[in-house]
């Protein structure tokens, strides 16, 4: 397996995030780490191992992305709306620089898949519903896509809003609600097991978001797993290969 590593610049700011590519042929799979993680992650914590083999028959190229959580969402110093303004420095390299280079590097032959695992399934989720223009197809294992849950304090404002996916989906209209309905597909993956209640939310905000995405008659699949299924990730591989051969 060929593996590659580029550093890209952060828009607005003397810095550089990783990513890290898997393989050199088939669809290009953007996997965001949990909460904080880095683009070593899914190799070190053995999710690349569980879907090796769909890279190894020129199926799938990950393409494995720092975060910037410790600066944005996971800093409780921050007040919320101070923290959905530094997201919104994340989502900007994310799209302006990381969409165009896996385009770049794939030849923009297949759109991109997102997937992300805990805090990593909000940024594959809020990303597909952003951009998908490019990336159509997100899977969110053990997400909670409500960000003014997350420990937050002070005044929420427009930084905030726009950065949280239950609270812009609920009031998109018109066209643009027309244009995510014809492009966006959404498989939430959930367990019941330790940590996905308490102290995540995972469990109750992936059942909010899909009666979320139902009622903006959004395409999406929920996908709810037994009581053994933790906030971990053993469980995540298990879910990732189960679900995503079918996308490649």
């Amino acid at each position: 397996m060929e593996t590659r590593s580029v550093r890209l610049p952060v828009p607005g700011h003397d810095a550089t995030l990783e990513v890290v590519r898997h393989g050199s042929w088939g669809r290009p799979v953007l996997l965001f780490p949990s909460e904080a993680g880095g683009a070593h992650d899914a190799e070190g914590n053995g999710m690349l191992d569980a879907v090796r083999w769909l890279v190894d028959e020129g199926r799938v190229s990950l393409f494995c992305v720092d975060s910037l959580d410790a600066w944005s969402w996971s800093n409780r110093d921050l007040p919320t709306e101070e923290r959905a303004h530094r997201a919104g420095v994340y989502a900007a390299w994310v799209s302006e620089q990381v969409l165009p280079h896996v385009v770049a590097e794939t030849g923009g032959d297949s759109e991109v898949v997102t997937v992300g695992v805990s805090l990593g399934a909000y940024h594959a989720v809020h990303t597909t519903l952003q951009r998908a223009d490019v990336a159509p197809v997100a899977i969110g294992l053990s997400g909670n896509y409500d960000p003014t849950t997350w420990n937050g304090w002070g005044e929420l404002g427009d930084a905030t809003y726009f950065a949280n996916p239950s609270a812009y989906v609920a009031n998109m209209e018109g066209d643009h609600l027309d244009w995510v309905r014809s492009r966006a597909s959404i498989l939430l993956v959930v367990g019941q097991g330790p940590f996905e209640e308490s102290p995540t939310r995972a469990l109750s905000s992936t059942r909010a978001f899909a009666d979320l995405l139902t009622r903006r008659g959004i395409r999406h699949e929920l996908d709810v797993w037994g009581h053994d299924s933790a906030h971990d990730w053993p469980w995540w591989h298990r879910q990732l290969a189960h679900h995503l051969p079918r996308f490649v």
